[in-house]
């Protein structure tokens, strides 16, 4: 059927800078397969402008239904909306705004992008109860929110900085840790997934070497980080005949529940679409 003169909505993704972002490729993906004449594009928002596109936009000024947000907002945006659901309470950031009977809601999406993309590339990773988990940035907190939420018992986050670390800890409660780098090797010993949620690798920067034979049989690697595809971490850890998960798919599974706000269908997560993205950075690498 076609829906093209259905609904013809609007929404964004906003961040400073935002040019890099690949969410208008994903979401122009799905608004062409389903036939919807909607559109969604990036708009550079500077921090001092924020608050002023968010009145614009809960006003009706703006034009736009909602949107995704970016660094360096994801924070900020807490102070904007009008309700933020437990989700994105519990991680501290917002990536995802809606219009819904006149009031701006929010959540995070980062949390169920992250699960969805294990869900479809290693099924049964969360039978596991240890989860170690690489940086105490922002990043991890959606990581450690899916973790507790599927079920891990213990979750240890190690980071240079172990203050950072400890920060985090306390505000997952008694099942997640603070440990520093130099524990890493004994906390190693039985863990039935790494997730690394650090830069690590990227532009080049220099990669430590980490022993992932003592995991427990069965364990799997996986980088949050998408570009390149394969990381450093993931690389040494396929050397060690460990199994491993990239990144990208959680890029792509967290943009679902944000396009079913703001255009009323849910989207599929194709190989296609995949392949669409690979192609896009293999050009811009």
């Amino acid at each position: 059927m076609d829906r093209t003169a259905e609904n013809p909505r609007q929404a964004f993704v906003i961040g400073h800078p935002i040019a890099h972002s690949r969410s208008p490729m994903i979401h122009r993906y799905w608004l062409q397969q389903a036939g919807l004449s909607g559109g969604y594009v990036p708009v550079d928002v500077a921090p001092a402008y924020l608050p002023s596109f968010f009145q614009a936009l809960k006003d009706g000024s703006s034009g736009y239904i909602g949107g995704n947000v970016t660094v360096p907002h994801k924070e900020a945006v807490l102070e904007l909306v009008d309700e933020i659901d437990d989700t994105a309470r519990q991680i501290g950031a917002v990536n995802t705004v809606w219009l819904e009977d006149g009031r701006l809601m929010a959540t995070n999406t980062d949390s169920l992008g992250f699960a969805a993309n294990l869900d479809d590339s290693a099924p049964g990773w969360d039978r596991g109860k240890r989860a170690i988990v690489l940086g105490a940035g922002g990043a991890s907190r959606a990581v450690i929110h899916a973790l507790l939420a599927r079920g891990f018992d213990e979750v240890f986050i190690v980071n240079r900085t172990r203050a950072r670390a400890s920060a985090l800890a306390e505000r997952f409660g008694p099942r997640v840790s603070a440990h520093g780098m130099g524990e890493l090797a004994d906390l190693m010993n039985g863990a039935d997934l790494f997730v690394n949620t650090t830069t690590l690798g990227m532009a080049g920067t220099e990669v430590p070497s980490i022993d992932f034979s003592t995991m427990a049989e069965g364990g799997l690697v996986t980088d949050i980080v998408y570009v390149p595809l394969q990381t450093p971490l993931l690389a040494m850890a396929r050397r060690q005949g460990r199994a491993t998960a990239d990144g990208l798919g959680m890029l792509l599974h967290q943009a679902v529940p944000g396009f079913h706000k703001w255009f009323g269908i849910t989207p599929v997560v194709t190989p296609e679409l995949r392949e669409l993205v690979i192609a896009d950075m293999e050009a811009h690498s």
